[in-house]
């Protein structure tokens, strides 16, 4: 997993209170296994008009947010059923960070596991910051996970609580897998000390 540290993008505003995961990466796209390629589905339904081409009125097809690494959302979102899919899909776009004033337990977990910085916010700071975003690609947000702090373009601060285990994570670039890793040299002395004590196993 990619560490987090710092991250200076462009912000997407998605001005919808309710986005669940059904919205953020279609049942269609839910086939794969895989964690890449995701990206062409992410919010398909809104992105995509009927025959295929793109919706120009859909945030992400607008010049401006095309390469956006954040989304300042509204309320509840990553709402609906459990898909990891839904965090794929988001980092296969380019998506690295998401704020909004609450999230669905489930998506907030999942965005941790997969590198991706779910950030809660005030309402009142959320408005500033969909203010920020709303002022397309020469207005960037700076995420700085080690400050727990989100910096706007005219230089105001924002800042947010986070969990210390799963800042450690984010920091070190370490999902369950690299958590375990982690105890290597220890799991192997265990397993050295086991089979000296039952040979026969």
């Amino acid at each position: 997993m990619d560490t987090f540290t710092t991250l200076t993008g462009v912000a997407a505003p998605m001005k919808i209170t309710n986005v669940d995961t059904d919205m953020i990466i279609p049942k269609q796209y839910l086939k794969t296994i895989a964690r890449t390629g995701l990206g062409k589905g992410l919010f398909a339904e809104m992105r995509y008009r009927e025959d295929g081409s793109e919706n120009p009125d859909f945030v992400l097809n607008k010049p401006a947010y095309r390469k956006a690494q954040i989304i300042v959302a509204e309320d509840n979102f990553g709402c609906g059923s459990s898909r990891e899919h839904a965090p794929w899909a988001l980092l296969d776009f380019g998506i690295r960070c998401v704020i909004s004033t609450s999230f669905a337990d489930i998506f907030y977990n999942n965005c941790f596991k997969n590198g991706i910085l779910p950030v809660v916010v005030a309402p009142e700071d959320l408005e500033k910051l969909m203010d920020d975003a709303e002022r397309g690609a020469n207005a960037t947000l700076t995420i700085d996970l080690e400050r727990q702090e989100i910096r706007g373009p005219d230089g105001g601060v924002v800042k947010f609580d986070i969990d210390p285990h799963r800042k450690h994570c984010l920091l070190n670039g370490l999902d369950d897998i690299g958590l375990t890793m982690e105890k290597a040299s220890a799991i192997d002395a265990f397993e050295k000390k086991a089979a000296q004590a039952r040979p026969w196993a």
